[in-house]
């Protein structure tokens, strides 16, 4: 990594091969799969001479949890990652301890659209640009972050010392950013943007100089290259390629570029995605690595039957999801539970389980509470996740119910809503006509209870809070599955059906 620009070769390597991941959110199981893959593209020798790069596009960590934020910051490290951008759950993370991971890490924490205040531990910590030579030629890398943020983050104190532009302003920084770069000489730009798939390709067509956009945010899957889709002409007339490789680490993208170093233009492109947990095994340093931050899991069990793991968690059924909130339930004391689908990032398979596991599943660190939610506020959470059905990205998904059923159509409304009474009788809810007089002692986490993802209106001191708890759903998922027979079946139930409409 250098601050200027070393003088051009005469010749260079006109081919360019990069890896890349992105919204990996914490989960630490498939880091370890994605360092053997690190290494695996270490080893590999290619026919002709190629520049290799590393970069990653945000959302590594997650949550609050600073052990496990440690281990996914060390990670790129361990990986040799050049350099990530700032995405909206870096900014779950404090300042003081933000700040830290960023100046202890090797890689360079990149975002041009960002405004951080005076005296903020944070000044210093994020650039907006670099420039990377690798074999004597030099790559302008440059990061974005979402200006969206506001909706994806619970509010915090970074927040209230990080600002991101809007969006229209993001175009101008990144446009300035690659000004800036080609007059230093370089003509091989990089954006790493957590932007979002349509965004990046309004920045492909509305700036000049980019030539490939590595996206996240979004959790779009990417494969191969087509052209107005991820392959767009920027305003000069250049060929600009997007990627983006889904969510949780699932994926591994790896982008193969040719150059004609004259013009500075990509002449060739191959877009390949490898399946993280297919392909790639967890070996005993790397996990032994991370147990040395984080410390060593608990075993609490072992499962019999697992169902697979929906196609798409955010609008299905889910079995997995299903034992995580009738856990709140359960060991909150309360009359019904409520999980928006969102939270859940991995699965249960046949075999042992452990405390590492469960926080995969459920990798969040919010706080729990017990509210007295009226029903108007229970149905307007249940309408809110419904329209996640037709939304774009189907965000920010159906909610997962404990104490209760429904059914929701494809077309996301909700029907045949009832409650399940201490007897086990389902009793019917007025979807239209709910009483404002009946309050249901609820377990629910404070992201939803204080109007994130707009479940319900935003405010941080909502009035049906009971009872606050300093402890997320894997601790208490943890003990309910040590208190249950062994070994556990995660089945489906039925208690979410969804129906034509």
């Amino acid at each position: 990594m250098i601050n200027s620009v070393q003088p051009v070769p005469t010749q260079r390597n006109n081919r360019t091969s990069i890896l890349t991941v992105g919204d990996v959110h914490g989960k630490l199981t498939n880091q370890e799969r994605i360092y053997t893959a690190s290494k695996a593209f270490d080893a590999f020798v290619p026919s002709q001479p190629t520049d290799k790069l590393k970069l990653a596009t945000g959302d590594i960590i997650l949550g609050l949890d600073l052990k496990a934020n440690t281990a996914s910051n060390k990670f790129l490290d361990w990986c040799g990652f050049i350099a990530n951008n700032l995405g909206n759950h870096e900014m779950d993370v404090l300042p003081e301890n933000l700040s830290k991971l960023f100046k202890s890490a090797k890689y360079k924490t990149l975002a041009c659209n960002i405004n951080i205040v005076p005296n903020s531990l944070m000044n210093g910590t994020i650039e907006k640009s670099m420039v990377y030579v690798e074999n004597g030629t030099p790559y302008g890398i440059i990061g974005i972050a979402p200006s969206d943020y506001k909706d994806r983050v619970k509010p915090n104190k970074t927040m209230e010392e990080i600002s991101v532009d809007d969006f229209e302003t993001t175009i101008k920084d990144v446009q300035q950013e690659v000004d800036k770069l080609k007059a230093k000489g370089v003509n091989r730009i990089i954006l790493l943007s957590h932007s979002g798939f349509g965004n990046d390709q309004r920045i492909a067509q509305e700036t000049s100089g980019i030539d490939i956009i590595l996206g996240g945010h979004t959790h779009n899957t990417i494969e191969g290259v087509k052209e107005g889709v991820n392959l767009f002409y920027s305003k000069s007339g250049e060929p600009v390629v997007i990627t983006q490789y889904g969510k949780d680490g699932e994926n591994i993208g790896k982008l193969d570029v040719e150059w004609d170093d004259v013009k500075g233009v990509i002449t060739k492109v191959q877009n390949s995605m490898s399946k993280t947990r297919e392909e790639f095994r967890r070996t005993l340093p790397m996990k032994y690595a991370i147990e040395t931050i984080i410390g060593k899991p608990e075993i609490l069990g072992k499962v019999s039957k697992a169902d697979p793991a929906p196609k798409n968690r955010l609008i299905s059924p889910n079995a997995h999801a299903n034992f995580i909130v009738d856990s709140m339930r359960g060991e909150l004391g309360t009359e019904i539970a409520i999980l928006n689908s969102g939270n859940i990032r991995g699965n249960f398979s046949e075999g042992t389980v452990d405390s590492r596991l469960i926080k995969d599943i459920t990798p969040f660190k919010d706080d729990m509470i017990i509210a007295n939610l009226s029903e108007p506020n229970l149905v307007h959470i249940l309408k809110q996740g419904a329209k996640s059905m037709v939304n774009v990205g189907n965000k920010p998904g159906i909610i997962i119910p404990s104490g209760f059923k429904y059914d929701i159509t494809k077309s996301g409304e909700i029907r045949n809503l009832r409650y399940i009474d201490k007897n086990n009788n389902e009793v019917p809810i007025d979807i239209n006509n709910p009483n404002p007089n009946k309050t249901y002692k609820t377990a629910m986490d404070d992201f939803v209870a204080k109007g994130g993802d707009d479940y319900l209106p935003k405010n941080d001191h909502p009035a049906f809070i009971e009872q606050t708890f300093k402890i997320d759903k894997d601790k208490l998922a943890c003990e309910r599955f040590k208190k249950l027979d062994q070994p556990v079946e995660i089945t489906d139930d039925g208690r979410i059906k969804i129906v034509e409409g």
